[in-house]
């Protein structure tokens, strides 16, 4: 049985035949920035950590993130696995396509519909490596491709020659097409939001640049979506949201690896400053510490409204 750890916002969603555990919540009020519901559930000896990510529509670098004392090959029988199923939403505007990079995650905001409540879609994806980036900014779906081809651009075909392997000129439609099914292409030329026949990778920066999807929410993502929908991507490794009086942070390890600690702490502190300027609070040192240390990409209550009314000084 699923064990409840921490109650964020409603989930519209229910589990059903696995890997169909699709991430749809209640859009909150504007003052409000948290959704999902933090989830333990026990390991069984005969999947893996990666198998646990796909059934409940996580990627492989956040659920180890949230699990470092489960092995990721070998969870012990019973093992108790934290799945980060809250999310703070990243500070962009609340329609079309935002994808947060550092995060490795997508959010949709369906266009709004009189009379209905404006809910949130969020999936896992892979980003590009360090030498690959995806690139930020803002744009738009220009294309949508059903069982797409695949034609290997020549620096990708370099790569694979310079290790031994000659790629194909063209890809065909089918299992061995790196794109999968379903593919949206960006206004950024190159860039593309795509299925793929490896989904193991989902959640890790493994890609030349596009953001790979897993195959049921490519498939999901592009049944919702029209040509001409506003895409954001944008660099938010730290970030702090309201739910009702309590702020909560939620840091994810930033793109380039040999940025500095102290820099981290400072784009914190800024942050922090900033939101202070806007609501008075209360802020929990001791908290703030644990989640600028651990970097796990669970939202972590730093600070509460100060009914006495003094200005936070982080």
């Amino acid at each position: 049985m699923r064990r409840y750890l921490l109650h964020i916002g409603l989930i519209l969603a229910v589990l059903a035949t696995p890997p169909a555990f699709a991430q749809r919540f209640v859009l909150p009020a504007a003052q409000d920035e948290l959704i999902g519901a933090l989830i333990s559930v026990p390991a069984s000896r005969d999947e893996t950590l990666l198998d646990i990510a796909r059934r409940y529509d996580l990627g492989q670098d956040e659920i180890v993130l949230a699990n470092p004392s489960v092995d990721r090959w070998l969870p012990a029988d019973g093992a108790e696995v934290t799945l980060p199923t809250a999310y703070i939403l990243p500070r962009a505007e609340r329609t079309g396509l935002v994808l947060n990079v550092p995060e490795m995650r997508l959010y949709y905001y369906p266009p709004r519909i009189p009379g209905r409540v404006r809910v949130v879609h969020t999936y896992p994806v892979s980003i590009g490596r360090m030498d690959w980036s995806t690139p930020l900014g803002k744009t738009e779906i220009v294309e949508k491709t059903k069982n797409p081809t695949w034609r290997p651009p020549e620096s990708v075909k370099a790569e694979h020659a310079s290790d031994g392997e000659i790629l194909p000129e063209v890809v065909p439609p089918g299992p061995e097409n790196p794109l999968g099914k379903f593919a949206l292409r960006l206004g950024l030329p190159g860039y593309l939001v795509h299925g793929t026949n490896k989904p193991y990778g989902v959640g890790m920066r493994v890609t030349h640049g596009c953001v790979r999807m897993y195959p049921e929410d490519i498939e999901s993502l592009y049944a919702m979506v029209s040509v001409g929908t506003r895409v954001a991507i944008v660099d938010q490794p730290i970030k702090l949201g309201w739910l009702g009086e309590l702020l909560y942070v939620e840091i994810h390890p930033p793109l380039e690896k040999q940025e500095p600690e102290r820099r981290l702490k400072e784009s914190l502190l800024d942050l922090l400053r900033t939101e202070s300027e806007k609501r008075r609070f209360v802020l929990d040192d001791a908290a703030l510490g644990r989640a600028l240390e651990l970097q796990n990409g669970i939202p972590t209550p730093i600070g509460r409204i100060d009914a006495a009314r003094t200005v936070a000084d982080p």
